[in-house]
């Protein structure tokens, strides 16, 4: 399954590094994973509401983040909470994914913790410029902390935060927004393409692209600003069934050359833009969609979540539109995942889990 971590809405919120790492900042005490006790939880009878992230493992156990309560397992019979008490660095839940030995690894605004079946352990963190790529990694985005300027790799051994080269819109960024309480380089979305890629959606830098080889940089003002004043950034990547990519909204999609070019200092992706999905009308009335989220089904088709216009499902030729509500009232929307048996899911911000029934989605109750 393509990596596609989803970060967000509030978010909405090193450093000296060497080669190598930077022994200032991991002692040989933290090096290895941090010692815990056995993680036992407690039995509850239903989900939080703010439940953000959506993840099913090898296991088929179903695991919920939430905003503020921690994180939720369910084996389909039992629902067992997880919190700071058991391990955990923080509550707030910005990502759940698994490695191929099945530990479950929980993103939360303070950092990362692996989850082997029995307990929670903290990951320490190596400052590094050291940039690989291996099929067998993990790539994390550690969200809420003033100052993060790249995404963190973890190889099975040790969890590397790295930092972007200086982009080329820094100086101008900083000129005209001193206020911001977030940094332009925030990672908000992880990818993994079809030739193993790793993408970055950035807060304010647009696309960054790591190939094993070098970054390179994509950068489209209206992929980042809202028409009308804010700023979106980059909140989701997806390749479709033909190859091509789409970032944040329905009116383009792009073909990405394998090749990158250098001019005036910058490294940038070769690319040709294309039209998006036509006499497409949203809700509030303009030619595009912004989705938050976006996943691809067994099918090749699109289903794309958006903040407060429900969900969007596109099969290449008609576009579908799926209200979501609680009761009669309109939610707003963080996340949608597809799980083992191609199920759809909906993570929201303040009405619980949701769950796609064939012709709807419909809340979530174990």
């Amino acid at each position: 399954m393509k990596l596609n971590t989803i970060l967000l809405f509030s978010i909405f919120a090193i450093l000296t590094s060497c080669n190598g790492y930077n022994t200032s900042s991991v002692s040989n005490s933290t090096r290895n994973e941090q010692a815990a006790s056995i993680a036992t939880g407690d039995t509850v009878s239903e989900l939080d509401k703010s439940i953000w992230i959506i993840f099913q493992d090898k296991n088929n156990y179903y695991w919920f983040g939430s905003d503020g309560q921690g994180v939720y397992r369910y084996d389909g019979k039992i629902i067992l909470h997880f919190s700071t008490r058991d391990g955990l660095l923080n509550n707030r839940i910005r990502g759940i994914q698994e490695d191929k030995s099945g530990n479950v690894f929980i993103t939360s605004l303070d950092g990362i913790n692996k989850f082997d079946g029995q307990k929670f352990t903290t990951l320490p963190v190596i400052e590094s410029n050291e940039w690989k790529l291996d099929s067998n990694d993990l790539w994390f985005s550690v969200l809420g902390k003033t100052g993060e300027h790249g995404p963190y790799r973890y190889d099975g051994k040790s969890l590397y935060h790295l930092k972007f080269p200086i982009h080329f819109l820094e100086e101008e960024y900083y000129r005209d927004f001193q206020n911001k309480s977030w940094g332009p380089y925030e990672v908000y979305t992880i990818y993994k393409d079809n030739l193993g890629n790793i993408w970055f959606g950035t807060s304010n830098f647009g696309i960054c692209r790591y190939d094993g080889n070098s970054l390179s940089w994509m950068y489209e003002e209206h992929l980042t600003l809202i028409e009308g004043g804010g700023s979106f950034g980059i909140r989701s990547i997806i390749e479709d069934k033909d190859g091509k990519f789409w970032f944040c909204n329905t009116s383009y999609r792009y073909n990405i050359l394998p090749t990158s070019s250098t001019e005036q200092g910058k490294t940038l992706i070769n690319y040709k833009r294309e039209k998006g999905i036509d006499n497409l009308k949203a809700l509030d009335g303009k030619d595009m969609i912004y989705f938050q989220s976006i996943i691809e089904d067994k099918n090749g088709d699109m289903w794309m979540a958006t903040y407060g216009q429900g969900v969007w499902q596109y099969d290449g030729k008609n576009i579908t539109h799926y209200p979501v509500k609680d009761g009669s009232k309109d939610i707003t929307l963080f996340s949608i995942y597809i799980d083992n048996r191609g199920h759809l899911w909906l993570g929201t911000h303040e009405a619980g889990a949701y769950k796609f029934n064939g012709k709807t989605f419909e809340k979530f109750r174990p």
